[in-house]
């Protein structure tokens, strides 16, 4: 891959912050990169870092955590070192954001217009470009009579149609990336479904990099180019969409696969036994091995390194290490991707 091809590259990013009366290592050597056009999405349980990752490569951590050591390139630039008035400058026109839940991101006594207009206006628009482009923007997410709608406030809009706003609110920027933290999870699944078509939509219209944060991997199975799994602050398994959901080799990645629904699967799904490390104090081996009936001796003494299968397709587990026993995934994941396989005409 040419180094011109990479819009962001974090490496090596670790972060921490202080919360029950200790260190919190919430982000543990980090690393992944984006390409221009491209769709990303890391993957994991509440509590594995994702959302801590993205806040850090926007600058946008509670005074609570720090960045410990790392960098995040954006089009070469580190923004682990840049000034608060070139991060301002790169929120709002450059990186694009939109939060889980709308309500948070947008101001409740401000007609929502105005809040579109505000960004515009930053960009050098008189008061009547920025309205017009509001209402255009509008219209291109799908809001239904934006000329009336453009006077309302937020409380005046249903969960989905907030979210719209707030959709329209990051492209008033025309950012490169746009930055999806958990975009759908407030929303019923017929609305959900909506909101990922449009980004779909909107990253092809305007050929945006898209960082899509997310616990479901059912989620951006239609989506994601490539997908990073995320678990206790770091990556174990890294691949294109295709090798993730098709040929797994992390049991992390197989216990989230066997936890998400589809509408084919009629045996009982099975739920990823135990809790998430406490991150106060990090295990000594392997993160995931005291949830990994997989695990082997190993895992508890030492974390694994990095396998490379293919130039996309990296996993951390001493499973596949050569001296490892054969292990193969459950029978009713292996089921499953197979029916995956032939819906895709892979069979």
């Amino acid at each position: 891959m040419e180094q011109e091809d990479r819009i962001l590259q974090v490496s090596d990013l670790n972060v921490s912050f202080h919360a029950f009366g200790g260190t919190v290592q919430a982000v543990r050597g980090v690393s992944f990169d984006l390409r221009r056009g491209e769709t990303m999405a890391i993957v994991g349980e509440s509590g594995s870092g994702k959302s801590v990752t993205i806040k850090s490569v926007m600058r946008i951590l509670p005074a609570s955590a720090r960045i410990d050591s790392g960098s995040v390139l954006y089009n070469g630039q580190d923004l682990i070192q840049a000034s608060e008035a070139e991060m301002h400058e790169i929120r709002g026109r450059r990186i694009g954001l939109i939060f889980q839940d709308p309500l948070s991101a947008l101001n409740p006594i401000m007609k929502v217009g105005k809040q579109i207009m505000e960004v515009l206006r930053k960009r050098g628009l008189s008061k009547v470009q920025a309205r017009e482009r509001a209402l255009q923007l509008m219209k291109d997410v799908g809001i239904p009579e934006p000329e009336r709608r453009i006077e309302q406030y937020p409380f005046q809009f249903s969960g989905g149609m907030r979210q719209r706003i707030v959709i329209a609110i990051a492209l008033a920027g025309d950012p490169e990336i746009l930055i999806c933290d958990e975009p759908t999870t407030a929303l019923d699944v017929t609305v959900q479904a909506k909101i990922l078509e449009l980004i779909n939509q909107i990253k092809e219209e305007r050929n945006l990099s898209v960082l899509f944060i997310t616990h479901d991997l059912g989620v951006v199975a239609q989506m994601a180019d490539r997908i990073c799994v995320m678990y206790a602050g770091k990556i174990v398994e890294t691949g294109t969409a295709e090798e993730i959901f098709l040929d797994p080799r992390h049991p992390y990645t197989w216990a989230l696969l066997s936890s998400m629904p589809d509408l084919h699967t009629s045996e009982r799904l099975e739920a990823i036994p135990g809790t998430p490390p406490n991150m106060i104090h990090p295990p000594k081996g392997d993160a995931f091995a005291q949830r990994n009936r997989y695990a082997l001796k190993i895992d508890f003494k030492r974390e694994p390194p990095t396998f490379r299968l293919t130039n996309t397709h990296l996993v951390s587990s001493w499973l596949l290490h050569p001296s490892a026993p054969p292990v193969e995934m459950p029978e009713s994941l292996k089921l499953r991707i197979q029916r995956m396989k032939e819906e895709a005409g892979y069979v």
